[in-house]
């Protein structure tokens, strides 16, 4: 059996490399650098059980279709292991046509991503980061924030991180509501519409899953409806808001401050706004939430090399 893993041996505990090794051959990647596909290519060759992290192939941004170009090329792959617990960035239609399952990690970064989401909403509301921003360009200007306590704070998807961030943000004072699609019962949080967190939340977390169907769910009209000098902070993904409409309510004043994560930060209509704070998506790399990655993606390589796929997301 041939094991192809998008990452480098180096990252795996030596615990970690005996037990993939007892499966049969293991084939790492050399760094975690973009390779072209005919690297790829040649790279998973006759693989059964594929192991992908999102840089080797590019980012999330362009994973997709070079993802399902390497499986074409692999009729007896057995699986796929995602080293994310998003799994926007693999076709999921096509695996389920084929029969290929798809393990994500679930549960890994959920308090490190839930700590980031609170650390970005708290620098929105302080200006933390637009008066940093002033100060390295040598125009330091005092800029009057407010306080959360006391506030609204509207979480659109209340699953495993969204759930976090209520406890979170009632740790420090502020009231929660919510909106998931599916129904949902999470202690302290009121369940409300999509229409009624955009008009009640003082400051909105967003935490969607990552599918197709969920883009452009932020618009025009959604905007609208959000209370006059709203915080939005977006670490779910950027394809949710239109960042055009945004960046329309950012320079009217409407939204105080948006903060999101993306690969590309350099071209868009975000780009230059002050009060628009773009990153690349780090928040889950903690040293805890690393050594959980590892320990899971690991269970799911072998529980698909064995047959019994676990942490499947397209049955």
């Amino acid at each position: 059996m041939k094991i192809t893993i998008l990452a480098p041996k180096s990252e795996f505990s030596s615990e970690q490399q005996k037990k993939l090794m007892s499966l049969g051959e293991v084939v790492y990647t050399a760094s975690r650098k973009e390779y072209d596909m005919k690297e790829l290519l040649e790279l998973v060759k006759n693989t059964d059980v594929f192991a992908s992290d999102p840089d080797n192939v590019g980012g999330f941004e362009k994973a997709k279709p070079r993802l399902t170009q390497l499986l074409e090329t692999l009729p007896n792959v057995k699986g796929v292991a995602l080293a994310t617990t998003s799994f926007g960035w693999i076709d999921l239609e096509y695996c389920k046509k084929r029969n290929i399952p798809v393990a994500n990690i679930p549960g890994y970064s959920r308090e490190a991503v839930a700590e980031h989401t609170l650390g970005l909403l708290l620098s929105l509301a302080k200006r933390i980061l637009v008066t940093d921003r002033r100060t390295q360009k040598g125009k330091y200007e005092i800029g009057m924030g407010f306080e959360l306590a006391g506030k609204t704070l509207g979480i659109i998807g209340i699953g495993n991180i969204g759930s976090r961030v209520a406890e979170l943000a009632q740790g420090i004072g502020m009231n929660v509501i919510a909106y998931n699609k599916s129904p949902k019962v999470v202690e302290g949080v009121k369940m409300v519409s999509l229409d009624e967190v955009l008009k009640q939340s003082d400051a909105i977390a967003i935490h969607t899953t990552h599918l197709v169907e969920n883009d452009g769910m932020i618009g025009k009209d959604e905007l609208a409806k959000m209370k006059n000098g709203v915080i939005v902070v977006n670490t779910a993904n950027r394809e949710i808001i239109n960042e055009k409409d945004m960046a329309d309510v950012i320079k009217s004043g409407k939204v105080y401050g948006y903060a999101y994560e993306a690969e590309n930060l350099e071209t868009g209509p975000l780009v230059g706004l002050e009060n628009a704070v773009g990153i690349k998506g780090f928040g889950w790399f903690t040293k805890e939430a690393l050594e959980r990655l590892m320990e899971i993606w690991v269970g799911n390589i072998v529980a698909i090399a064995e047959g019994k796929p676990i942490n499947v997301v397209n049955k």
